[in-house]
């Protein structure tokens, strides 16, 4: 209890901390992932603030909470049927040269079934640097320690960023790809493709006779969406697509697999709704 109280306060202490904002966004999202043998059901909450310091440097924090609900066509894993997740993101970006942007993020993560404690701490983070090539044309490198493969590991950032005009966006790259078209200041389509992933330390009661210290899901998500501004400050967002090659794994202290679900793959389906000022 002592933990959670101390989380909620260094959230709230990042939101008061940044105020004057010139960007506050809350969001509020529910994603369903059937496959043949295992549903996935996360509700999602996040809140966002930007303060943009000067000309050249800008800082950005979001703070968010996901509950994972995992149901089981068998009985054997009941244990495993829910997960948390809170986690704080930092973002630090500044101009160092008229053509060079480079940007720091470091993100505190709490991923825990029932019982929080410092255990279930992990850190992560990013480097990128953005080089413009012409008006149009940007291109981004970095490094970052991630999670998209279902354990804490070191993946490289690349994405070329080219638009097409004021309407249209392609972005091309590693983990994150998108296209995107704004056919009025209402209607916001998008086509995506990310590598995407999250794991959780497990309770002892559901070690079960594995040796799993750990819960691993990762997933290559493509997908269709869409954004609707319903008014000055309200959104809403649908998302269809499908997950290939899913991974939903135990994972022992060493990060090996101690047992696979092969869950196979399946469709996702996303609603959401944000308020932006």
């Amino acid at each position: 209890m002592r933990i959670r109280l101390l989380i909620c306060l260094v959230f709230t202490i990042s939101f008061f901390s940044m105020k004057a904002q010139e960007t506050f966004s809350a969001n509020v999202n529910l994603k369903t992932e059937p496959t043949d043998k295992i549903d996935f059901n996360e509700s999602n909450i996040s809140v966002l603030f930007n303060k943009k310091i000067n000309a050249k440097n800008q800082l950005t924090n979001t703070s968010e909470y996901a509950r994972l609900n995992v149901n089981y066509e068998f009985s054997e894993f009941e244990d495993l049927a829910l997960f948390n997740l809170f986690q704080n993101k930092t973002d630090y970006s500044f101009q160092a040269f008229d053509k060079t942007k480079m940007k720091f993020s470091l993100t505190q993560m709490f991923s825990f079934q029932e019982n929080l404690d410092w255990s279930d701490f992990t850190l992560l983070g990013s480097f990128e640097i953005q080089q413009q090539l012409n008006s149009n044309t940007n291109i981004t490198i970095g490094a970052a320690r991630s999670t998209v493969f279902g354990t804490p590991k070191f993946i490289p950032i690349v994405s070329i960023n080219y638009t097409l005009n004021e309407k249209s966006l392609i972005s091309v790259g590693f983990p994150d790809s998108k296209i995107s078209y704004l056919n009025n200041v209402r209607n916001k389509f998008s086509l995506t493709n990310s590598f995407n992933g999250n794991y959780y330390h497990l309770d002892q009661k559901s070690v079960l006779n594995y040796e799993a210290s750990k819960m691993g899901l990762s997933q290559m998500t493509s997908a269709f969406e869409y954004e609707r501004n319903v008014d000055e400050n309200w959104f809403l967002n649908f998302k269809a697509g499908y997950d290939f090659n899913k991974q939903y794994k135990l994972i022992d202290s060493e990060n090996h697999t101690v047992y696979n679900f092969n869950t196979g793959n399946g469709y996702i389906f996303g609603i959401g709704i944000k308020y932006k000022q």
